[in-house]
């Protein structure tokens, strides 16, 4: 039995060890920004349960747990405001809670986003961790949970449903898992719109790995002698520090394949440290599992449009009429464009339009940032794909932060960059961001517009 051999044990049970540090830290900023929203809201006479749990979307949310789908609202401008425009997971969730336990729709879906936050926090972190390592998952955790919006991640809204979906789906995907990668995918798409992304992720990545099939041979001797990386064993998951013989080498930076080209093992290693991606990938599964978690990522998405259309008599236009209803479209950004413009009719609104351009810009730049270091493929076309339906929507442009959030790997550039620090000062960064963060969201929900 070889040495790395020797290593590899059940990948569960060390995957959540080394996640509990960024669970808990995530469950404290959360609850840092719930206790800011809590005072806020009472210096306010408001109710900050009432804020985050029946209000704008999560009253639409609770309205079809509890009534099904076919309310609208009819506005003197003309708009049709459908419920058909929320997609079914969530509500269905928050039915099923009602159902088996004494919580109101409301308290179900309040329920249903905390502990959809945590599965999303652990699913970040599974991500980064098996591209970069774990403090650089713990980094990213805590970058994702002092977003300026981050308090959405405690609403009765589908993002933090949505992200824990999609970041799981994309570990599956990582992890060589197909079938569980689709089936996620599938659900992402039954839970918002934006499910395409985690449905064009599991899609170039088979796609792909099908093209990589005609075009090179596998070799098991390649990917199971000594010389491996760990990866390729499944062992990543499994092993740290910790559990290497003495003196024995680092198997995860051993020989690194080159991201985005599952299995190969003639790529030069990556410089090790927090930035340089590990060897994230497992060896190529069975065709047939590849082709079978292809088919399943489009349903959830598929399945729900065309029922919709159905319905509402108009085919496979129906949902877009819906969404036209509440001015939701795609435009390429030109009304995003013109509302970004518009700020500079003014001086102080001219700040804003300076803020949102850098703000965008940001976001660009860290997108090719993990495009020039080499992020794997599958991680680039889900958070491009989040980011085009953002920006280049033409719906409510307050909710443009919180349609971010799930794009959480754009943010692991920014997480080595931190990870690369002292501990006592990234604890220091993520405090300060961390206050910052529950004070604006605190600030941003007693506002008189919805997230």
């Amino acid at each position: 039995m070889t040495d790395l051999e020797t290593r590899v044990t059940p990948s569960r049970a060390p995957l959540l060890r080394r996640a509990a540090p960024a669970l808990l830290g995530y469950a404290a900023i959360r609850a840092l920004g719930l206790v800011a929203l809590a005072v806020w809201s009472a210096t306010r006479g408001k109710s900050a349960y009432t804020v985050l749990t029946a209000r704008w979307d999560s009253l639409w949310y609770a309205r079809v747990a509890e009534l099904g789908y076919g309310y609208e609202v009819r506005l003197p401008n003309g708009d049709v405001h459908s419920n058909l425009a929320f997609f079914p997971l969530l509500p269905w969730l928050e039915r099923l809670l009602h159902a088996i336990t004494p919580l109101s729709y409301a308290d179900a879906g309040f329920a249903v986003s905390l502990l959809a936050s945590l599965a999303a926090a652990c699913g970040i972190f599974a991500v980064a961790d098996r591209v970069y390592g774990p403090r650089v998952g713990i980094c990213a955790v805590a970058l994702w949970a002092v977003l300026p919006v981050g308090i959405v991640q405690s609403m009765a809204y589908s993002e933090s449903l949505f992200t824990a979906l999609a970041a799981w789906s994309l570990y599956a995907l990582l992890t060589g898992r197909w079938i569980c990668a689709g089936t996620l995918a599938a659900l992402a798409g039954l839970t918002r719109p934006v499910g395409a992304a985690v449905v064009a992720a599991v899609w170039v990545a088979g796609v792909l790995s099908f093209v990589r099939d005609r075009s090179t041979t596998y070799t098991p001797s390649a990917h199971h002698d000594t010389h491996a990386p760990a990866h390729t064993l499944g062992a990543p998951d499994d092993m740290d520090a910790s559990t290497r013989a003495p003196g024995a080498p680092d198997a995860t930076h051993a020989s690194a394949p080159t991201p985005g080209t599952p299995g190969s093992t003639h790529a030069p290693a990556p410089t090790p440290g927090a930035g340089a991606p590990r060897t994230p990938f497992a060896p190529p599964a069975p065709a047939l599992r590849r082709a079978l978690g292809m088919v399943l990522a489009p349903l959830g998405a598929a399945g729900y449009v065309l029922w919709v259309g159905r319905r509402t008599g108009e085919g496979l236009l129906g949902y877009l009429d819906v969404q036209a209803g509440w001015r939701n479209g795609f435009d390429g950004g030109y009304a995003f464009a013109r509302f970004v413009a518009d700020k500079f009719t003014s001086f102080p609104s001219a700040l804003a339009g300076v803020g949102l351009i850098v703000g965008v810009a940001l976001l660009l730049w860290l997108y090719v940032t993990g495009i020039r270091r080499r992020q794997p493929v599958e991680l680039l076309v889900y958070t491009g794909v989040v980011l085009a339906l953002a920006l280049c929507a033409s719906s409510y442009f307050g909710s443009k932060p919180r349609l971010l959030l799930p794009a959480f790997p754009v943010l692991l550039p920014l997480a080595c960059a931190l990870a690369r620090l002292r501990t006592s000062r990234s604890v220091l960064v993520t405090t300060v961001l961390a206050i910052a963060s529950a004070i604006y969201g605190a600030f941003w929900l007693n506002g008189s517009g919805p997230p």
